[in-house]
């Protein structure tokens, strides 16, 4: 599934909060917000796309998500993995290390990941 980048920001209100009614969406806009009609419009395209669903509660509809964030971006990266590193993750952590300007603290945390993976992956 890919989701546009406006599509991809209101999935990430909609995961954060869990269940959410339009007022709830238009209040969590940064400004300047979008008119009610440009979210109706990525709500439906969300919903088409199955990342979505809504219940309905008088005239108005509360919105959750059918999709796991996690899931989600862990798909997405492995698409840009694919696409922009040769398929190579080795390749992908290079850059990202290199390219985010990571402080010592930030480094040795990765590292400790990047050993603990090792570590439960041994037989």
């Amino acid at each position: 599934m890919n989701l546009s980048n406006a599509e991809e920001q209101l999935m990430n209100l909609i995961w954060e909060k869990h269940k959410v009614f339009m007022k709830d969406i238009l209040e969590a806009y940064p400004e300047p917000k979008p008119a009610s009609t440009t979210i109706a419009t990525l709500l439906k395209r969300l919903q088409d796309k199955g990342a979505i669903a809504f219940e309905v509660f008088g005239n108005s509809r509360e919105y959750y998500p059918l999709i796991e964030k996690n899931n989600y971006f862990s798909k997405k990266v492995q698409v840009m993995i694919k696409d922009f590193f040769n398929g190579s993750p080795a390749q992908f952590a290079s850059f990202f290390t290199q390219e985010t300007d990571l402080d010592t603290e930030e480094l040795e945390a990765l590292k400790k990941i990047i050993e603990d993976q090792l570590k439960s992956q041994q037989p």
